[in-house]
């Protein structure tokens, strides 16, 4: 048997050994862990590896124009709260300045009118306080703990009664704000009204400079003074309360923020435009130079078969340089493939009609010794040594039919055809023997196995040498030749030569001892097998190898 490890060469020799490989070494659950990223990464194309190392790398700078976006629109943000915190205290304090001013000058008319009602120098002085802001429709009363009105004209109660000092106050939905406030003695109380119109007037900043929204909260009632016009759902405000020290009375105010505009989303937007715009346009300039270049190339070095050339034609409009020599790199190597290839196949014609000349040569050396051992033998003196030279003619016959049958398999190298082989040697020992023994009789049953040359060699002496031995044993007997499958092995066959004269006797004993035994018993070590000899049947029989059926 051949070692798997070494390998044939073309001249039907053999290699070197082939290294055989070590196992590797087993890979542990980490191992395979860390790898899973690397390989899943791996797999990807080159475009989709170009795109993602594009957008991780622009992504940064986007995100950078982003917040620095943000940041500008919170600077306008931090601007407008500051506007409107200056608005905001300046109204707060026009409020707080006018309206304690009149509460302060309404509770001493109350003190005095609690300690003598009918003190008119204290009601004349409030109703001066007062006297401006009429017009606009400002009212005040001072009533007793009767209820009776002792200055001013009527006006609703408060909802609560403040106690002596503090002040009260209650918004009057759409009309204005009404503030009360009670005597030392807690017998007298006052209460005073002031319009809408007039808080409006006090409450307007004298700074403003953009849209201003203001309202007077007290719990949850509200008074609207003043307020923005367009204002849309999804406007952004900016808005603050402050207290204008009168109970829980505070003023709001709102502006508007910065807006959220075109301008402010496309320059949102825009970054991000950009990243993925840089990098589409990395891959699609990478993938029309580089990727689908390469691509074309891989295909045209994919379909290359020995003795084309390579033509990269499809490759030179690109403008990258880079692939185009590359392309012309492979177009060269494939040129000279090709001319060594038609040396090779030169070489082959010579070499064939070399061994066709040889083989034709052996054929005619072969023909002429059999022709010279022929004219021998028609003048050999006794019949002795007529056998002997009909008995190398059948040597030789054998060695030529061998020769010619692997001439005519010279071309497809199959091998030769048992069948073919067996056939014509029988047919020329029944001829040869017809005038020197008689006609013989040798049937055949050979399966069409195809096998070496040397095989072939090898089975066509043992079976020459059998049936000369039957012959020379009785020439009258029958011999039958079969070669037919391997039981035991399916690459190998088994021929068997079966004849009466090959029983068991002193003559059969004789012959193989002085001459057919040694040559038999060589042929089938040159056959690596064991001649097995049945004396009861008298049958021959050996295993060979084959190379295939016909």
């Amino acid at each position: 048997m051949i070692d798997p490890s070494v390998s044939a060469r073309p001249d039907g020799g053999f290699a070197e050994p082939l290294p055989v490989e070590s196992a590797p070494p087993p890979v542990s659950d980490s191992d395979s862990a860390s790898a899973a990223p690397s390989s899943a990464l791996s797999r990807l194309p080159t475009g989709a590896k170009l795109f993602l190392i594009l957008s991780a790398a622009l992504l940064p700078l986007a995100l950078i124009a982003i917040i620095a976006t943000l940041q500008t629109n919170r600077v306008a943000d931090a601007e407008a709260r500051a506007r409107l915190r200056v608005a905001t205290n300046e109204s707060a304090r026009s409020l707080a300045i006018e309206l304690v001013g009149d509460t302060t000058a309404l509770r001493s008319a109350v003190n005095a009118l609690a300690v003598d009602p009918a003190d008119a120098l204290s009601c004349a002085r409030v109703r001066g306080v007062f006297a401006e802001q009429a017009p606009l429709g400002t009212r005040f009363a001072i009533v007793g703990s009767t209820g009776r009105l002792l200055c001013g004209s009527p006006l609703p109660a408060v909802a609560a009664v403040p106690t002596a000092g503090s002040i009260a106050a209650r918004i009057v939905p759409g009309q204005g704000l009404l503030l009360a406030v009670r005597g030392r003695s807690g017998r007298t109380s006052g209460r005073v009204f002031f319009p809408r119109a007039f808080i409006v007037r006090l409450a307007t900043p004298t700074s403003r400079a953009l849209p201003f929204a203001s309202a007077l909260v007290e719990g949850e009632t509200t008074l609207e003074l003043s307020a923005i016009a367009g204002v849309e759902p999804l406007d952004r405000m900016e808005t603050m309360q402050t207290g204008i020290g009168l109970g829980t009375l505070q003023l709001q105010t709102s502006i508007r923020s910065a807006p959220i505009t075109y301008s402010l989303i496309i320059a949102l937007l825009l970054p991000l435009m950009m990243w993925a715009a840089a990098a589409g346009i990395g891959w699609f300039v990478v993938d029309r130079l580089l990727i689908r270049p390469l691509r074309r190339l891989r295909a045209e070095v994919a379909a290359y078969r020995p003795g084309e050339i390579i033509d990269p034609g499809q490759l030179r409009s690109l403008p990258a340089q880079e692939i185009r020599e590359l392309g012309d790199t492979f177009r060269s190597i494939s040129e000279t493939v090709a001319r060594h290839e038609e040396g090779l196949a030169q070489s082959v014609i010579r070499q064939t009609k070399l061994t066709r000349e040889v083989h034709h040569r052996v054929k005619n050396n072969l023909q002429v010794i059999a022709s010279l051992i022929n004219f021998h033998a028609r003048g050999a003196p006794s019949i002795d040594a007529t056998n002997a030279y009909v008995s190398i003619q059948r040597r030789v016959d054998a060695l030529a039919v061998v020769h010619r049958n692997h001439f005519a398999e010279l071309e497809e190298n199959r091998g030769l055809n048992l069948r073919a082989v067996i056939s014509e040697l029988a047919s020329n020992i029944r001829s040869n023997a017809a005038e020197s023994v008689g006609r013989i009789v040798i049937a055949l049953d050979i399966d069409p196995y195809l096998v070496t040359q040397d095989v072939g060699v090898a089975i066509a002496f043992l079976v020459t040498e059998t049936i000369e031995l039957a012959m020379s044993c009785d020439p009258a007997a029958q011999i039958r030749v079969a070669v037919k499958p391997d039981t035991d092995d399916d690459a190998r066959a088994v021929l068997r030569v079966v004849s009466r004269s090959l029983v068991a006797s002193d003559t059969l004993d004789t012959l193989l001892a002085t001459r057919y035994g040694r040559v038999i018993e060589g042929l089938s070590r040159q056959l690596r097998a064991r001649l097995h000899h049945d004396p009861m049947v008298g049958a021959y029989e050996i295993s060979f190898a084959v190379v295939g059926r016909d």
